[in-house]
């Protein structure tokens, strides 16, 4: 499956904003407005202009319909929320070279909100995958304790952790020490 530079940076947003999201051992990434501003300016999102609480508030409801298709293991199910995602945010394809970068497309409507730029974005590079049959590709990692979202990109779709260095690594670990104390009784 080819990934475009943009689609890259498409996918690497939809994740950090769905592992954005609160949970037991995590506060909101997208506490407020300050936050916001600073995961659209590491994201290099372009044509943002001044941000909201009501930007915010958009953008948190988003990312709730981002994590429902990295929840789903059913294609029908994620195109349907994609699908409503896209609708939602008026998609208006344009091709553009900005910013040094080639010809690419930009999905989102000019002057469209971010939440509307992120939805369109992010939203069409995870088409991409349910149109090539690789949903199974969006995952989330296999560690007990870990539940970050990511997408696999390894040639053999064998990609079970979020990051290998930490998740991966650590059960690695406590496996071989496991199988050390049970062979010395």
């Amino acid at each position: 499956m080819l990934i475009t530079h943009d689609t890259r940076c498409a996918l690497d947003a939809v994740v950090d904003l769905v592992n954005s999201a609160p949970d037991a051992d995590a506060a909101d990434g997208l506490a407020d407005v300050d936050a916001l501003r600073t995961f659209v300016d590491q994201h290099n999102f372009s044509d943002v202009g001044t941000l909201t609480e009501r930007d915010l508030a958009a953008v948190r409801a988003a990312r709730t319909r981002f994590t429902e298709v990295f929840a789903t293991h059913d294609a029908r199910t994620a195109a349907k929320l994609i699908n409503e995602l896209l609708a939602g945010a008026g998609t208006t394809p344009q091709l553009t070279d900005h910013d040094g970068f080639d010809w690419h497309v930009h999905y989102f409507a000019p002057g469209a909100s971010v939440a509307d730029h992120m939805a369109a974005d992010c939203g069409m590079a995870l088409a991409f995958f349910v149109v090539a049959g690789e949903q199974e590709r969006l995952r989330r990692c296999a560690a007990p304790d870990c539940r970050n979202a990511f997408v696999d990109l390894s040639r053999n779709r064998s990609r079970r952790y979020c990051d290998s260095r930490t998740c991966g690594n650590r059960l690695h670990v406590a496996a071989y020490r496991a199988r050390r104390k049970e062979a010395t009784g």
